[in-house]
């Protein structure tokens, strides 16, 4: 009697245990759709950016007080832990973050199919085949580009990223100003995809929403790999244009380490 009733008891747990796992799986399920959220955060090296309040210095000897932040993200696709890959629609995805308007940090990113990410890519700026098609392929991001300064008219085409502010060195005493835009030139198109490996899976449930947030350090623009002093192209002594020419290639291949994912929330 006292073994039935052991076996009645272990039947009974192992019931409960299964039951339980099974409505975890059902909270968590690999099915349906959900939402993602990348979130863009700019630095200056390990600093938070502040607009128009702080100096920063790169290696070059040079002190940056930045005033405007802007960069095109676009072309999102997430990598599966499979190495699947999801392809956000091309039509939605453009998004124009700026520094100064917080509201565009955050990009909210629906209808992703549920499941286990580890990576995410991106381009910086609109890329070459999407500008060929022309203006009136455009639909309303052109005109939202327009209006952000992301581009003037349709022949020189987009602004990929826009760098502004005033700088100072050694030889550069007076604050003087800086600008510096990544846009198509005649020999390159100057667009960028960037690779981001996640240091937590990003879990996409129809009840979970991940946050991914990513740091990107504005430093790296002209302080990365390729190392730009802003003093060498202030050859009139009115400022430091950086609009044409090698160095756009250069700024442009710096772009590629300018991010790097901090952390990933999944709540």
């Amino acid at each position: 009697m006292k073994f039935q009733l052991k076996n009645s008891l272990a039947i009974t747990a192992i019931a409960i245990a299964l039951a339980s796992c099974a409505n975890d799986d059902d909270n968590h399920s690999t099915s349906g759709q959900g939402k993602i959220d990348v979130e863009f955060d700019n630095v200056f090296g390990s600093a938070n950016l502040i607009l128009n309040a702080q100096g920063n210095a790169t290696s070059q000897g040079e002190t940056l007080n930045i005033s405007d932040v802007k960069y095109i993200i676009s072309n999102i696709e997430l990598i599966r832990e499979d190495g699947t890959v999801f392809i956000y629609p091309k039509s939605e995805s453009y998004f124009i973050v700026s520094e100064a308007n917080e509201a565009t940090h955050v990009l909210e990113l629906e209808h992703i199919p549920a499941g286990n990410y580890t990576k995410i890519k991106f381009g910086i700026g609109v890329d070459e085949s999407q500008y060929n098609l022309g203006e009136t392929a455009q639909g309303d991001f052109f005109a939202a580009a327009q209006s952000e300064g992301m581009a003037l008219s349709w022949n020189a085409g987009y602004k990929h990223l826009l760098f502004e502010g005033m700088f100072t060195s050694a030889t550069v005493i007076t604050p003087t100003p800086f600008m510096i835009q990544t846009a198509k030139s005649d020999s390159n198109y100057n667009y960028t995809d960037v690779t981001l490996d996640f240091p937590d899976m990003a879990l996409v449930r129809t009840t979970i929403t991940p946050d991914v947030h990513i740091f990107a350090d504005v430093e790296k623009v002209i302080d990365g790999t390729h190392k730009i002093k802003l003093t060498d192209n202030n050859v009139s002594g009115m400022g430091a244009m950086i609009t044409s020419g090698e160095n756009l290639s250069l700024i442009t291949a710096n772009l590629s380490g300018m991010f790097a994912v901090d952390h990933v929330h999944n709540d």
